[in-house]
Formats: C-alpha cells, sequence, structure tokens
C-alpha cells in the first residue's frame, strides 16, 4: 500500500500539473471504487479551478475555487499517471486541464477512494476525525506520543500503526523508524520511557524525510505521477532483507503478526 511518502510525492507530481489550472473534462468512468464517487462529482469540478494541493496521512487533498475539495486515497495499488500514452480499462478517473494536461486515476484493485467535500469542512471528513497528529508535523512530540501511548499493553509495533495515535504511518516505515531508534517492535507501547520515545519520534521524521526525499518506495505497484518508479527501497535498513546482514552483522528476523510481516534486527532492537 503506498505510504505517507509516496502519497506526499504523488501530491507533488499532481501539484507541478495541476494547481492553477482549470479543470475542462472531468469523467469518471465508473459508479464506484472501494466505496461509491459521488454521483455529482463531474459537475461541481468541470470548470473549477485547482487552488491547491495537500496531505493529509494517506489522503491526498486538490482544493478548487469552487470550495470544493477532491480527496482521494491511493488504495493498495493506485497512482495518478500523467499524460497517459493510452487510457486503459484500470483508468477509472479522467481529468483534462487548460493546459491540455491528461491525468488518469489508475487502480487495478479498486481499493482507493474518492469523495468531494466543502473546502471548509475537510478537517471534519469521517477519516480524519478519528486521526492522531501529522508525523512531520509540530503536534508530533515525544510528550504527545507518551500521552496518546500511555496504559497501551499493545505492542509498539501495533501502536504505531494506529492511525488513532500518528497518521499516515504503514508497515514500511514502521519497521524502518523502530529499527533506527533501536525498539524492539514486540516491546509494550506503554511501557516505553520518555527518552526513547524522543529516539523514535526523532527516527521516524528522519525515515519519512529521506523516503520523501528519494520519492518514495517501489512497493509492487506503486509509481510517481511521472512514472518513474521509487527507489527509496534501495535504502531500507531491515524491510524486505530477512537473512541479511543489519549493520551491526546480525541477520534480519521477520515475524508476522495479523497477516503483516515485521523485521528488525534482534541484537540492536530492544
Amino acid at each position: 500500500m503506498p505510504e505517507l511518502p509516496e502519497v506526499e510525492t504523488t501530491v507533488a507530481g499532481l501539484r507541478s500539473v495541476l494547481e492553477g489550472a482549470v479543470l475542462t473534462r472531468v469523467d469518471p468512468r465508473r459508479a464506484d471504487l472501494r466505496f461509491p464517487i459521488p454521483v455529482d462529482l463531474r459537475q461541481r469540478l468541470t470548470g473549477a479551478t485547482v487552488t491547491a494541493l495537500s496531505r493529509r496521512a494517506k489522503y491526498g487533498l486538490i482544493d478548487t475555487d469552487r470550495g470544493d475539495t477532491l480527496i482521494f486515497h491511493l488504495g493498495m495499488s493506485g497512482r495518478w499517471r500523467i499524460d497517459p500514452a493510452e487510457i486503459g480499462a484500470h483508468d477509472h478517473l479522467l481529468i483534462e486541464t487548460s493546459g491540455g494536461r491528461l491525468l488518469a486515476l489508475n487502480d487495478p484493485r479498486r481499493f482507493g477512494s474518492l469523495d468531494l467535500v466543502r473546502s471548509e469542512l475537510w478537517e471534519s471528513y469521517s477519516p480524519f476525525t478519528r486521526m492522531g497528529p501529522e508525523p512531520l508535523g509540530p503536534d508530533f512530540t515525544a510528550a504527545a506520543l507518551a500521552d496518546r501511548l500511555h496504559g497501551k499493553a499493545t505492542s509498539i509495533k501495533a501502536a504505531l500503526l494506529d492511525q488513532r495515535i500518528v497518521a499516515g504511518l504503514g508497515n514500511i516505515y514502521v519497521c524502518e523508524a523502530l529499527n533506527m531508534a533501536g525498539i524492539a517492535p514486540t516491546r509494550q507501547a506503554g511501557r516505553i520511557g520518555r527518552t526513547r520515545l524522543a529516539l523514535l519520534v526523532e527516527a521516524i521524521r528522519e525515515v519519512l524525510t529521506a523516503a520523501i526525499a528519494a520519492g518514495g518506495s517501489t512497493l509492487r505497484d506503486y509509481a510517481r505521477p511521472d512514472g518513474e518508479l521509487g527507489y527509496f527501497s534501495k535504502q531500507w535498513r531491515v524491510y524486505g532483507r530477512e537473512g541479511e546482514p543489519c549493520h551491526c552483522g546480525t541477520p534480519i528476523h521477520r515475524r508476522v503478526d495479523g497477516g503483516r510481516s515485521t523485521f528488525f534486527c534482534p541484537k540492536c532492537q530492544k
């Protein structure tokens, strides 16, 4: 699944094409993805000017001058294609701009979503009301994380994947950050001290920032809007590297919890 860095990279790619552009054609090619697509999406967006693009957790937001915000989620396999040579069966939303550009939202598995809300109300959009702070934002601190983890008997890995604790983190970057901070993924979340949580917060920020700079991770069907694959996977410390040496020389282990693989170093992470 595209995670926060992939969505940030996608939004940056879309911004270069969409910001300030008039949407001359908006064509949903099916009635639903994971959820129904708003029936008035074409009417409300056609002729509108894009004023801004941003991200909340793993969602992209496209604002228009009509006071509407298009909210998209890429699901498991979604990606935006810019100026595709041809339209495919899995291109479920087409957008043309006054500048002659064509964008296609491609989602073979249809686990993504499209929604349209009034811009002044986007913060009260149902998925967002339950979310914790952005991991790259000023509200994500060791103190704030300690408060949210207080009394949690679950593992720190599971806690960080809980969007109510912190928004936008996924399996890849949680594994990477825990390794960087030297914290075992199975350690009880509520029993980690403030000093170690400060290291964890810094590690999360560092790994996400590096991944965004690298353009995201090459994982399954993910690609940036310009069609270039991300390459942060070449820098992974532990993810997907079972049996390979950690930087300390110890073979990296893998365990499966809740259907998700966790990669870690049994020596470095305590």
